[in-house]
């Protein structure tokens, strides 16, 4: 009989966009949950993660990252950044080596200074491969100095390194109770909401800079079928009828590249044949839509 008491909590993850959040989520987790690509600004919705370290449960809050908002969505995705710190049990601030303290996240700072959350600030500096030793010693220095860290990790999301330490820290940090959660489950989001985002992801890396943060994705039917196969229907909207020509691509490319790339992964993390079928809808004022907002997990009213 085992008896080591279970441990669950919440790890926060904030930082500026394009930190690397969402890579280290999915490293901790041990599959691919969030959204990873090179644009910044890719992750919308609290996407909790769930990890397993012995006989501790990590649950980990994957936050949009903090900026500056100019529109409703980028308000609504900084006040459930917030509030996923607000909620957690251990909140981790995650830069970047070789951009260090950069203007973004000295406002981070200055937010954390007025608004201090109830639970202990961690630092994790990543992508350490692309610095010097020196120069991430000054800039170990530099942050503990700038704020009060109870802990820094050292680490590299993309290439592993120094996760495990971090991933054995925060299980230890758990407060002792029941698991939230049951043990094989890795995400608190439907998994029509995850099939959406990797169709998202895979029109982001597609297009590029053509159609940057005005397009979304929605599952509209998941129908499990006899055969064990299961037919997936989701729409993408778009703001302009021109961004409907980019979407689709020269005769229908563009859309055919980016089902096929969605197909394979969503075959492969729902473990299944899928069939996927796309439309493109335009919707000038998706961003103005409470509904829209529902569908990513964000609040309209923070907006």
């Amino acid at each position: 009989m085992n008896d080591t008491p279970t441990r669950a909590g919440f790890a926060a993850l904030i930082g500026e966009p394009n930190a690397g959040k969402s890579t280290l989520l999915n490293a901790m987790v041990g599959a691919k949950i969030s959204i990873v690509t090179h644009k910044v600004q890719t992750t919308r919705a609290r996407i909790r993660g769930v990890a397993m370290e012995g006989t501790s449960q990590i649950v980990f809050v994957d936050t949009p990252g903090l900026f500056r908002p100019r529109r409703r969505l980028d308000r609504a995705m900084v006040a459930a950044a917030w509030g996923g710190a607000a909620d957690a049990d251990v909140v981790v601030l995650l830069i970047e080596a070789h951009r260090g303290l950069t203007d973004g996240v000295r406002a981070i700072l200055d937010r954390l200074a007025e608004a201090p959350p109830a639970a202990p600030v961690w630092l994790a500096i990543n992508k350490i491969d692309r610095v010097k030793a020196e120069a991430l010693l000054a800039l170990t220095q530099e942050m503990n100095a700038a704020h009060a860290f109870a802990e820094t990790f050292m680490i590299s999301a993309e290439k592993g390194h120094g996760v495990a330490d971090l991933k054995a820290a925060l299980a230890a940090a758990m407060p002792e109770g029941p698991l939230l959660y049951p043990e094989d489950q890795i995400a608190d989001l439907p998994v029509r909401m995850i099939a959406a985002e990797i169709t998202r992801e895979k029109l982001t890396l597609r297009l590029h800079q053509e159609l940057p943060y005005q397009l979304t994705v929605e599952t509209e039917t998941w129908e499990e079928r006899k055969d064990g196969s299961v037919r997936i229907e989701q729409e993408i909207y778009v703001m302009r009828d021109g961004h409907k020509g980019i979407v689709l691509g020269n005769k229908g490319e563009t859309i055919k590249a980016v089902g096929k790339a969605a197909r394979e992964e969503l075959s492969e993390f729902l473990g299944q044949k899928v069939h996927l079928f796309l439309r493109v809808a335009v919707r000038p004022n998706w961003l103005e839509e409470s509904e829209r907002y529902d569908a990513m997990g964000l609040d309209f009213r923070d907006a």
